[in-house]
C-alpha cells in the first residue's frame, strides 16, 4: 500500500452509518489519511502507486449511474488518461477486512446474540472479492479466521463463537492489525462493550496501527464516549470513528455499509510526464446519467515502487538505465578493476629474488644497447607504468607513508613497491564501493560501509600476513641459530654458515638471510645486514643476536658456544610464552565473547527488528547512547586485554 494513504473498506466505513441510524446524522465521508474529500457522496478511499499507473478506489452513493467511459482523473493540477470499471471478482485492488469481536463475559445475552447476527449478514451482503478475516478476544486472543473470500467459512466461525472471561481490547486489536497483512486496502471493525483489561499499554497499539497504516472503526456497544477509555487513541491512529450503538441499530447499519462496498470504482490512471513529486492532489471526476458530476478528491503518495512517476523523472533527468543494463555495466567494471588488480599484482617472488632480477635487467640492458632499449612497449604496460609513476609522485609528497608502507610490504615479505601498492588498495576501495551498491540495491549507507572496509581490508590483511610471518620468523629462529652453531663448530666462518641456512633452513629465515648475502656483496657490513632484518622483523630475540655477534667480533670468543646459549634461552622463553597463553585462554576467550556479543546482537537487531532498534540511529538521545556504550565497552575490552596479556 502506498505511503500516505489508508483504505475505506466496508466494515470500518459502517461505523460511520452506524453512528447516522444512532444519532440521526447522515453518514460523513473519510478516507483516513488520504486528505480525501469530495462533492455529491463521491470518496476516494484507496490510492495505489503500480508499474501500471494509480490505481483509485472511489466510492459513489447509492442510486448514482456513472458513465464509466466518460471518467477523467487530475493528477496535480494536470489531466491524467484514465479508464474506469466497477470492482468486482476480478479486481486488482485487494480489499480486506478483520472484525475484531469482543468475545468476554460482558457481551453476554442480547448483545452478543445482535453482534453474531449483525457479523452475519454483512458477509451475507459484503462483495464476494472482499477477505474477511475474524480476531476474537478476551482472556486469550485468537485469529478464528484468515482473511478470506470464503462465505461459508466465515459464517461457521461466526456462528460457533463463545464467550469467556477477560477483554484483552489491545492484543486483540494488535492481531487484528497483523492479521491484515499489507497488501491492497485494508481496514479493521472492532467489536466491543468493555474496557481493556491487558497489561499492553495503549501506546503499543496506537504505533502498530500507524506503522501498518490502516484504517481502525471501533463500535462501542451500550457505551458512552466517557466510557470508551482507550478506544478514543485507537480510533484516532487508526483514522476512523469512534461509535457508540445499541444492539437494535447495528444490524442494518452492517447492511447499509455491505452494500456500499459494491459501489466502489476502480479508476487506473497513468501519472503525467510533467509530474515529479512523490505526493500530489488526485481529482477523480465521475460524470452521471443523471447529468451532474460527481468529485472525489485526495492527497496521497504517487511514488511507490516501480511507479511511473520515478521513472518519468529519471527519463528527464537523463538517468534511465535498463536494469539489466545496469548490472551488466557495474560487472563489466568490476572485471576492468579486477584485471587491473591482476596486472598489479607481481609473480612469485621474494624481495631477494626480486633484487636480483632488477640487477640483471640492469646488466642486460646494459650490454643489448640503445636499440635493444628503444624496443616499443606494449600499451598496458605503458598506461600501467603511467600510473605507478602518478602513484610514485603522491608518495613523494609524503615520505613518512612511503616509509610506512615499505616497511609494513617488506615485513610481510611482499615484493610490491609502495606506489603499486597504492594503486592495489585504490582498486580494492573503488571494487568494494561498486559491489557495496550492487549488494545494497543503490543504498549510500551499504556502500559507504563497504568502501570503509575496501579501504581497511587491504590494510588488515597485510598486517595478519606480517604478524604470521614475523610468528614464523621468531619460531624457527632457535633451529636457525642450532644450525649455525653447528656450522661454526665445524669450522665454516660466519657468512658461510649464514649461506648453510639459505640452502637448508626454513621460511622465512632462509630468504632473509639470501638477503643479508645480497647485501654483504653489495658492500654492506655483515653485522649491519643483519641488523636490518632485525628491524624489519622488530624482533629482540635476534636483535640480542646480532648484538652477541658484534661483541664478539670485537673482543673474540667462542660465538658457536654462545649462540647455543641465546637459542637455549629462546626455547625456554618459548615454551613458558606457550604456557601462559594456554592459562588465559579462558580469560581471552570471556573477552572475545563479551566485547563481540553487543555489537552483534545490534546486528542482529537491525536486520531482523530494525523500526525496534531505529531510535538508536535516529535520535540524539540514541546516539548518545550509543557513545556511552561503545565508549564502555571499549574500556572493558581494553581492560580485559591488559589484565590476560602477560609479558615474557
Amino acid at each position: 500500500m502506498a505511503a500516505g494513504s489508508r483504505p475505506l473498506a466496508g466494515p470500518v466505513a459502517l461505523l460511520a452509518a452506524v453512528a447516522a441510524l444512532a444519532l440521526g446524522l447522515a453518514p460523513a465521508a473519510h478516507a483516513g489519511g488520504l486528505g480525501a474529500g469530495g462533492t455529491g457522496g463521491a470518496q476516494v478511499t484507496y490510492v495505489e502507486a503500480t508499474e501500471a499507473g494509480l490505481r483509485i478506489l472511489v466510492e459513489v452513493p447509492e442510486g448514482a449511474a456513472v458513465d464509466l467511459d466518460a471518467v477523467s482523473v487530475a493528477v496535480d493540477g494536470r489531466n491524467a488518461p484514465a479508464t474506469a470499471e466497477p470492482t468486482g471478482d476480478g479486481a486488482v485492488v485487494e480489499r480486506t477486512t478483520v472484525l475484531a469481536v469482543d468475545t468476554s463475559l460482558s457481551m453476554r445475552g442480547a448483545r452478543f446474540a445482535a453482534a453474531k447476527a449483525a457479523a452475519t449478514t454483512y458477509l451475507d451482503a459484503a462483495p464476494a472479492d472482499v477477505a474477511v478475516g475474524i480476531v476474537t478476544f478476551d482472556s486469550d486472543v485468537e485469529e478464528a479466521l484468515a482473511p478470506t473470500t470464503d462465505r461459508d467459512a466465515a459464517r461457521a466461525v461466526v456462528a460457533g463463537l463463545s464467550l469467556s472471561r477477560e477483554t484483552l481490547l489491545h492484543d486483540g486489536v494488535v492481531q487484528a492489525v497483523a492479521s491484515l497483512g499489507d497488501e491492497g486496502a485494508r481496514s479493521v471493525l472492532v467489536l466491543s462493550d468493555g474496557a481493556d483489561t491487558s497489561d499492553t499499554p495503549v501506546a503499543d497499539v496506537t504505533a502498530a496501527i500507524s506503522e501498518a497504516d490502516v484504517r481502525v472503526d471501533v463500535v462501542a456497544l451500550d457505551e458512552s464516549a466517557d466510557e470508551a477509555g482507550s478506544l478514543t487513541a485507537v480510533v484516532e491512529a487508526g483514522g476512523g470513528q469512534l461509535v457508540q450503538a445499541d444492539p437494535a441499530a447495528l444490524r442494518a447499519a452492517l447492511v447499509d455499509q455491505a452494500e456500499a462496498l459494491g459501489r466502489q470504482v476502480l479508476v487506473t490512471a497513468a501519472v503525467p510526464a510533467s509530474v515529479t513529486a512523490a505526493e500530489a492532489s488526485i481529482v477523480v471526476d465521475l460524470p452521471t446519467a443523471a447529468g451532474r458530476s460527481l468529485t472525489a478528491e485526495a492527497y496521497a503518495a504517487i511514488e511507490g515502487a516501480g511507479s511511473p512517476a520515478v521513472a518519468i523523472a529519471r527519463e528527464a533527468a537523463g538517468l534511465t538505465v535498463p536494469r539489466p543494463l545496469m548490472y551488466v555495466g557495474v560487472v563489466a567494471l568490476g572485471l576492468g578493476l579486477g584485471l587491473l588488480l591482476v596486472l598489479l599484482v607481481p609473480r612469485r617472488a621474494t624481495v631477494t629474488d626480486a633484487a636480483e632480477e632488477r640487477l640483471s635487467r640492469w646488466s642486460a640492458g646494459a650490454r643489448s644497447g640503445p636499440a635493444e632499449e628503444a624496443r616499443p612497449r606494449v600499451d598496458t604496460e605503458a598506461a600501467l607504468s603511467q600510473a605507478k609513476d602518478a602513484a610514485a609522485s603522491v608518495l613523494r609528497r609524503n615520505r613518512g607513508l612511503e616509509l610506512r608502507i615499505a616497511k609494513r610490504l617488506e615485513a610481510a615479505g611482499s615484493g610490491i613497491k609502495p606506489a603499486e601498492w597504492l594503486l592495489l588498495q585504490l582498486g580494492v576501495f573503488l571494487l568494494a564501493g561498486l559491489v557495496g551498491l550492487l549488494l545494497g540495491g543503490g543504498s549510500l549507507v551499504v556502500g559507504l560501509v563497504a568502501m570503509l572496509l575496501g579501504a581497511l581490508g587491504p590494510w588488515l590483511w597485510l598486517g595478519i600476513k606480517r604478524t604470521k610471518r614475523v610468528n614464523a620468523f621468531n619460531a624457527a629462529l632457535p633451529d636457525t641459530l642450532s644450525l649455525m652453531s653447528g656450522s661454526l663448530s665445524a669450522g665454516l666462518s660466519l657468512a658461510q654458515s649464514v649461506d648453510t641456512i639459505v640452502r637448508e633452513g626454513t621460511e622465512p629465515v632462509a630468504s632473509e638471510f639470501k638477503r643479508v648475502l645480497v647485501e654483504t656483496r653489495l658492500g654492506v657490513s655483515l653485522e649491519d645486514a643483519l641488523e636490518g632484518v632485525t628491524e624489519r622483523f622488530e624482533s629482540k630475540d635476534f636483535g640480542w643476536v646480532v648484538m652477541a655477534i658484534r661483541i664478539q667480533r670485537q673482543v673474540g670468543g667462542n660465538l658457536a658456544e654462545l649462540l647455543d646459549t641465546v637459542a637455549a634461552t629462546m626455547r625456554e622463553r618459548e615454551y613458558l610464552r606457550r604456557q601462559v597463553r594456554t592459562l588465559s585462554a579462558e580469560g581471552r576467550l570471556s573477552m572475545y565473547v563479551l566485547g563481540g556479543l553487543p555489537p552483534l546482537f545490534v546486528f542482529y537487531l537491525v536486520l531482523t527488528q530494525g523500526d525496534y532498534v531505529a531510535p538508536l540511529f535516529t535520535e540524539p538521545l540514541g546516539w548518545l547512547m550509543l557513545a556511552t556504550a561503545g565508549v564502555l565497552l571499549g574500556v572493558g575490552m581494553l581492560w580485559m586485554s591488559r589484565i590476560v596479556k602477560v609479558e615474557v
